[in-house]
C-alpha cells in the first residue's frame, strides 16, 4: 500500500498527518492524566474558577419579620376592656361608671375618618397626661347603622386605647353614664405622669 494516506493518530504517518492531528485536537482536553506526560490537565489551558455557591440566609434573619404583627398591647400591661377594673379599685371603677370622677377634659371624634380620629385621640391624651388630668371624655357616637352594626369609632376607640403609646398612659375606660352619652362616650381614667417623663 502506498504512504500517502492518512495514518492514525501514533501511527507510522508522516510529518502533515501529525499536524493535522495537533491542529484538529488543539482544544480538546484528556479526561485522564496521560502516563509520562508532565503537562497534565494544567497544558490545556488555565482552569476557571468554579461559582460561589449562595451562603444560606442566617436563621435569625429569616425569623425577623413575623408572619402575624404582635399585639399591640406591652406584654407588662393587660389588655383593657370597656368597664374592666384592670389595675384600679373597684370603689374607683364604680365612681367612674356613675360619672362621679369628674371629667377634667373632652374630645368629639364622631364625625372625623378613622385616620383623623386616631392621630387627635393619640395627641389629647398625651396632652392631657402632661397637663395632670386625671379623667378625660372621649365621644365616640353610638354609630348604630341602618343594619344594626356599630360604628366604626365605638369599635376602634378601645382598641387604640390598649395601643401604645396610649395604653401606657390609660389605667381604665368605661362608658359614660346616660345623661353624659351613655354607649357613644368613654370615659378614661388617665395614669399619673412621672416626675421628669414626657
Amino acid at each position: 500500500m502506498s504512504g500517502s494516506r492518512s495514518s492514525p493518530p501514533g501511527g507510522d504517518g508522516g510529518d502533515e498527518d501529525k499536524r493535522l492531528w495537533q491542529r484538529a485536537t488543539a482544544g480538546i482536553r484528556p479526561l485522564k492524566r496521560r502516563s509520562g506526560d508532565a503537562g497534565g490537565d494544567d497544558a490545556a489551558g488555565p482552569k476557571l474558577p468554579l461559582p460561589a455557591m449562595p451562603t444560606p440566609p442566617d436563621p435569625v434573619t429569616r425569623r425577623a419579620a413575623p408572619a402575624f404583627p404582635p399585639s399591640p398591647v406591652p406584654p407588662s400591661l393587660p389588655i383593657l376592656e370597656v368597664g374592666a377594673a384592670a389595675g384600679v379599685d373597684a370603689r374607683t371603677m364604680v365612681r367612674l361608671k356613675r360619672g362621679l370622677v369628674p371629667a377634667e377634659a373632652e374630645i368629639d371624634l364622631h364625625n372625623l375618618t378613622q385616620s383623623e380620629a386616631h392621630q387627635r385621640l393619640g395627641r389629647f391624651l398625651s396632652a392631657a397626661q402632661a397637663a395632670g388630668r386625671r379623667c378625660v371624655l372621649i365621644i365616640t357616637g353610638k354609630g348604630y347603622g341602618a343594619d344594626g352594626q356599630v360604628g366604626v369609632l365605638k369599635a376602634q376607640v378601645p382598641r387604640w386605647l390598649n395601643e401604645p403609646p396610649n395604653r401606657e398612659r390609660v389605667l381604665a375606660f368605661c362608658y359614660a353614664p346616660s345623661n353624659r352619652g351613655g354607649e357613644g362616650a368613654l370615659f378614661v381614667l388617665l395614669r399619673r405622669q412621672r416626675r421628669g417623663a414626657r
